[in-house]
């Protein structure tokens, strides 16, 4: 359970980041279909 809240947590700030630096484009498109697949590879 409390490994859960933890994982939820981190994977809620991570979206967070990722969100804003989408907004900010920090990063160029190509970095973001590549973060793209290393979260779904992490999460699935």
């Amino acid at each position: 359970m409390n490994k859960m809240m933890t994982s939820m947590i981190a994977f809620g700030a991570g979206m967070a980041a990722y969100n804003l630096a989408q907004r900010n484009n920090l990063m160029s498109g190509r970095q973001m279909k590549r973060i793209q697949k290393r979260v779904k590879r992490a999460l699935f």
